[in-house]
């Protein structure tokens, strides 16, 4: 394999963090296992970057720190005003990165963070190959299912779809499309409007997170004592009302488990509304909230339990799917999204997604399934593992890029 010299953007991109940060980190540090490596990123990651590299160098990876003038780099309090620094952010980052190509020259440009199929990135105006993603977010919750979303929920999800729709218009994210040499889509909902948009050349990857061999072998000694305790389900995440905890809550109601518990890891507005829900139901306090809890607390609350929950309606790489997967953990989700390509038949259930009153059906039916059959879940928690180990580590992740990298120089 022919070492190239490859300029990555991650606006995100930190050791210490998870979702994008964790995806620019890990993504730059597996590419410059092969090749020399420039990453753009902001001035603020620099010191877990730097303590990180002090201790685990990677000499064939460097980092150019890059940021706005002081009075510009405070507007990231609200989401719409992180949107406005991560554009103006870009062309900042291009400007560096125009003048550091006269210097090393180039072989390819890559585009990782941030990864929203609907915003362009200014790297692909340099003039050399330039690789786009992996990027997702063209995801949707199916409209039956906003009645039960309450005013707010169904402002956001009107916003949603109007900021989509004004990202696929922009002039900019069109060029980035026209100079695109190949895109990578984390979900088939993203690859079918990147095709609609114009994209020539599109790849598919199950998600944009990965796990490191670290993670999984931490995973994979989770301790499963189920025989000695009620079966356990379990759901974790930021409450939101997209991420369809509430129609977890309300299968396990329905499914009328006596001998089972639900446990929900995390906080957000709708805590509340799940906490009211779960006392005004006949669970009889077996539905659990654990509040924000530490990493390692919830590593261990991940091995006390023995199905995830993930009925999320428009998420396009949930890391938590992975995580169960690697600790032996069957995975109940919907199938639409980034869960329904990291989950299959063998490693969960994939329930439909039409509307509410089916998809409630589906899950508790689901749940009664793997309740009552521990050999099941079992077998699935042995495939999820072998999955995750086939296609899921950042080794794996890094292989596929390399396959793209060596398939456009000789394009």
């Amino acid at each position: 394999m022919t070492c190239l010299k490859i300029l990555i953007s991650a606006y995100a991109c930190r050791p210490d963090k998870g979702s994008e940060p964790g995806v620019g980190w890990n993504m730059a540090r597996e590419i410059a296992s092969h090749h020399k490596v420039w990453v753009l990123t902001r001035v603020n990651n620099r010191e877990s970057i730097e303590a990180e590299l002090e201790k685990n160098p990677v000499p064939s990876l460097h980092f150019i720190y890059s940021d706005l003038p002081s009075i510009l780099g405070r507007i990231k309090q609200e989401r719409w005003e992180i949107h406005i620094h991560y554009y103006l952010w870009q062309l900042q980052a291009h400007a560096t990165a125009c003048k550091l190509h006269k210097e090393i020259n180039f072989d390819v440009a890559h585009h990782v963070t941030y990864g929203r199929y609907c915003d362009p990135s200014f790297l692909a105006f340099m003039q050399i190959p330039f690789v786009w993603g992996p990027v997702g977010g063209a995801e949707s919750a199916p409209k039956a299912f906003w009645a039960d979303f309450g005013f707010k929920g169904r402002v956001y999800e009107r916003v949603r779809v109007i900021s989509r729709w004004m990202g696929e218009n922009n002039p900019l994210t069109h060029a980035t499309v026209k100079h695109s040499s190949v895109a990578i889509a984390a979900t088939q909902e993203t690859a079918d409007h990147l095709k609609m948009m114009g994209v020539k050349n599109i790849k598919m990857i199950a998600g944009q997170t990965g796990i490191t061999q670290q993670e999984l072998l931490q995973f994979q000694n989770l301790t499963n004592t189920s025989q000695n305790r009620p079966v356990r389900f379990l759901s974790l995440g930021r409450l939101l009302h997209w991420k369809g905890f509430h129609l977890g809550l309300e299968a396990f109601v329905q499914a009328q488990l006596p001998e089972c518990e639900y446990w929900v890891i995390g906080d957000g507005p709708e805590r509340q509304r799940l906490e009211d829900f779960a006392n005004q139901s006949s669970s009889n306090g077996r539905i659990k909230f654990l509040g924000n809890i530490p990493r390692n607390e919830a590593l261990i609350a991940l091995g006390e339990c023995d199905v995830l929950i993930h009925p999320s309606l428009h998420d396009f790489s949930p890391t938590v799917c992975l995580e169960a997967m690697a600790a032996g953990r069957p995975v109940i989700c919907l199938n639409i999204g980034g869960p329904a390509g990291q989950i299959t038949q063998e490693t969960g259930i994939r329930v439909s997604a039409n509307n509410p009153t089916q998809t409630v059906s589906e899950i508790s039916e689901s749940m009664i399934r793997l309740a009552t059959n521990p050999e099941l879940r079992l077998q699935m928690g042995k495939a999820g593992q072998q999955r995750v180990h086939e296609h899921f580590t950042w080794e794996r992740k890094r292989d596929f890029i390399n396959q793209i990298y060596e398939d456009i120089k000789f394009v």
